[in-house]
């Protein structure tokens, strides 16, 4: 098995992951530089050496055999591994810092702040997309992500920034034209906006019980950012995180009826591959980013509570 293992060429390896990650000979082709016909090859030779198919071939694309599943996965690591310390040994504190987030963090919360980072570190240029699709930071050509969930992803290091806490808002106006809210139970018959599932936990904290489940909420969204622009918008009562939108409640364009800001499972989290994590761009942005998190008193207060 040494022997196998040492006759590998590191180039046929590297080749292999490529295409096993973009499932294409062609693509592969197209990011490594190199014909189509050379893949092809190199991906031949290495399975006429392993004795074994790596790859199903399709009409337009591969797909990994169970062999080549489990060499993608080490082939993966071992590919992460050695660019992390190629990285260490001549990545500076400069270039493109590229960062996939969830809407609501990084446009409500990251956003407004983003200018502090690059003031402190004027040689990264950031790259911020926000997406629901969850990124394959171990595959795709992205530095770090901000998600929701509980932190725990395979292959990743996570740091918790902020707690997952909702509470209902809406404006002013909209609170004027309903004649006010007295108790947090005169929200079961006003126009909701947001997961019914969500919405039961606020009505749970709040103590609120019905004999029959109240109407389904009149929109839903997969970005907790376009519902509170909705409420925005005198369309219902959303519910948001009081701490993405503290700047809309401190300007009295949202408020907050009740005081019930329930804590939803998990939270909102920076992730980056652990091989990476003395990449100088990564490790700058994430101590810049957890203490602007320690620093934020809302988030304190939240995750007190």
């Amino acid at each position: 098995m040494s022997d196998i293992l040492a006759s590998l060429p590191l180039s046929a390896i590297r080749i292999f992951e490529a295409a096993a990650r973009l499932k294409s000979f062609t693509r592969a082709a197209d990011a490594l530089g190199i014909s189509q016909a050379a893949v092809s090859w190199q991906v031949k030779a290495l399975e006429q050496r392993l004795d074994q198919a790596l790859f199903v071939r399709l009409p337009r694309e591969v797909a990994l055999t169970p062999a080549g599943e489990r060499l993608s996965r080490a082939a993966t690591e071992a590919m992460g591994l050695l660019r992390a310390a190629v990285s260490d040994l001549v990545d500076t504190e400069e270039g493109v810092l590229s960062i996939t987030t969830v809407q609501s963090l990084g446009a409500q919360w990251l956003a407004p702040r983003l200018g502090g980072f690059q003031i402190a570190h004027p040689k990264i240029a950031v790259r911020l997309d926000a997406s629901s699709r969850t990124v394959d930071l171990l595959r795709e050509d992205v530095d770090l992500a901000l998600r929701s969930g509980r932190g725990q992803w395979p292959g990743l290091e996570t740091h918790l920034l902020v707690p997952s806490v909702q509470t209902a808002l809406c404006t002013p106006s909209f609170l004027q034209a309903i004649g006010g809210l007295a108790a947090p139970a005169d929200l079961v018959d006003v126009p909701r906006i947001g997961s019914s599932a969500e919405w039961a936990t606020w009505f749970a904290a709040a103590g609120v019980t019905w004999a029959t489940p109240p109407a389904e909420p009149r929109l839903r969204a997969d970005a907790q950012a376009l519902e509170v622009a909705s409420a925005l918008a005198d369309q219902g009562v959303a519910l948001g995180s009081p701490i993405f939108f503290a700047r809309e409640i401190a300007q009295g364009r949202l408020v907050a009826p009740f005081d019930v800001a329930p804590r939803y499972g998990g939270g909102y989290w920076i992730a980056y591959p652990a091989e990476r994590r003395r990449t100088r761009k990564i490790a700058a942005f994430r101590d810049w980013i957890l203490a602007e998190a320690a620093a934020d008193p809302l988030i304190a207060r939240y995750r007190e509570a």
